[in-house]
């Protein structure tokens, strides 16, 4: 039987943490939001400001739960409805852009959603499994069963599932942990 140990949902420009508020703002602006967030929760990761936004909001949930603490055998298991598409759209502008005479690889690194997972993964080291799933809903019952098949193998001690869903200036991030 898993448990589920600690959980974090960002979305209207508030972060709550196992069912309390631990910061909250009145700024509407995703890209601004996540600023302030970053500061607030007080985290030292240069590498953020750099990241797209669906990034930044699976990195600013993971580390709620993960920060501080040695997570070295946790997979990562995350879907979303819109895959990449909000920065599939800015590299798009960037091809189509007058100002440019090549489209920005700085975007281009972001066009797969599974990058996210991937910047959480270096931050804590994790040599783990991690997946990314584009589903048309969020479906824990799905993301459970995947995790408890990883738990169950042996091959992480925890998982940290979640839904990061971010398209234009809507969002949510609901991740949680889970032992068996």
């Amino acid at each position: 039987m898993m448990k589920k140990l600690d959980n974090c949902t960002i979305q209207n420009s508030k972060i709550v943490l196992n069912e309390k508020i631990v910061f909250e703002t009145q700024t509407e602006n995703f890209s601004d939001f996540a600023k302030e967030a970053y500061k607030n929760v007080e985290l030292n990761y240069p590498k953020f400001h750099k990241m797209d936004n669906l990034s930044k909001l699976a990195f600013l949930a993971s580390e709620m739960l993960m920060k501080n603490n040695d997570h070295s055998k946790t997979a990562l298991v995350f879907a979303n409805k819109s895959s990449s598409l909000d920065t599939d759209f800015k590299y798009q502008e960037s091809i189509n852009s007058q100002e440019h005479y090549f489209p920005s690889p700085a975007v281009f690194v972001y066009t797969l959603p599974n990058i996210c997972v991937g910047e959480i993964s270096i931050r804590h080291k994790l040599q783990t499994e991690n997946a990314f799933f584009v589903l048309d809903e969020f479906d824990e019952e799905f993301l459970n069963s995947y995790a408890a098949q990883i738990l169950q193998s042996g091959k992480a001690e925890k998982v940290l599932c979640g839904w990061v869903e971010l398209y234009q200036e809507s969002y949510k991030a609901f991740v949680y942990l889970l032992t068996l």
